[in-house]
């Protein structure tokens, strides 16, 4: 165990003196020169946030946009607003065609009538399967969806409509 330790330290006191291995291309340290300064291109001087990609269309395996199959419900039964610490609370109750229908949902409809008349305008929208479904007692079609609105957003808001398909309801400000 002796000979070959002394061997060894004997032989990379050796190399080590040698001041080829230093300016061999076998030394790894040597497989790049030394760093230089280099021009750098200027940025675009809009604001780019480095974290967040840019998007440049659709990936590979992105799926399409999904189409909108919601359509208005027939008929709006109820509508309230009911206060809250924070702003309101807009419920609505509606009866659909048939039954079935899901996907609920209050979407705004945003013009610029309504904004100059200080109307709060909501579609009630549904969703319906693709099959057929049986079209059943009122009791199986009613459908309930509410929306909570800030404080800021009934600011100036004199009236608050929700449209279906056959017909609207509306309530006033007192």
């Amino acid at each position: 165990m002796l000979k070959p330790l002394i061997a060894l330290v004997t032989a990379g006191s050796v190399l080590t003196a040698c001041g080829g291995w230093r300016d061999s291309r076998v030394n790894p340290s040597n497989w790049f020169g030394p760093s230089t300064p280099a021009p750098v291109e200027a940025a675009a001087s809009e604001d780019v946030n480095p974290l967040i990609p840019n998007s440049s269309g659709k990936g590979l395996f992105a799926r399409p946009d999904p189409k909108d199959r919601s359509i208005l419900i027939t008929q709006v039964t109820e509508l309230k607003v009911e206060p809250t610490t924070t702003g309101a609370i807009i419920s609505v109750v509606g009866v659909a065609n048939r039954q079935g229908a899901f996907n609920t949902e209050l979407r705004p409809i945003v013009t610029p009538e309504n904004t100059e008349a200080g109307i709060l305008a909501y579609a009630f929208r549904v969703v319906y399967p693709e099959d057929a479904t049986p079209q059943g007692p009122v009791q199986t079609r009613t459908i309930r969806e509410a929306v909570s609105v800030s404080r800021q957003d009934l600011a100036g808001i004199k009236v608050i409509r929700v449209e279906a398909k056959e017909g609207a309801l509306e309530t006033r400000r007192r």
